[in-house]
């Protein structure tokens, strides 16, 4: 290879890794906006709970971009909220089944960075 060629290769290979080690702070810094409770407090919630642990778990859902919308941090799990975690676990290989637990709020503190499942209509 060309000493040309590999200095392209270095600067592409620099590049990726500098904006891989972005991506993990920015989604670190998401959730450190999320405090309406303690990180170590996590119940079991579902659909029809209210409170700010429901308000924790929004908040920690609006970390992801792209197409899914951002949640009301109203408290209210409701049937939109609902939508979310489902495909939330969906994404990470959970049962979406809508109920937010351990696994589940490990998901929400430690978002992937990308969801290859379209969000539904």
């Amino acid at each position: 290879m060309s000493r040309n060629g590999l200095t392209t290769m270095g600067i592409a290979l620099c590049t990726a890794a500098a904006f891989g080690l972005a991506l993990p702070h920015a989604a670190a810094a998401a959730t450190d906006r999320c405090s309406y409770t303690s990180p170590t407090l996590r119940p079991t919630l579902t659909y029809g709970d209210t409170g700010a642990s429901v308000k924790q778990a929004q908040c920690l859902s609006n970390a992801w971009g792209g197409q899914p919308p951002k949640l009301a941090l109203d408290g209210d799990f409701d049937t939109v909220t609902l939508k979310k975690i489902e495909w939330i676990q969906g994404c990470h290989g959970l049962p979406p089944n809508g109920v937010i637990e351990g696994r589940t709020w490990q998901v929400l503190y430690h978002p992937a960075l990308d969801c290859y499942d379209p969000y539904p209509a």
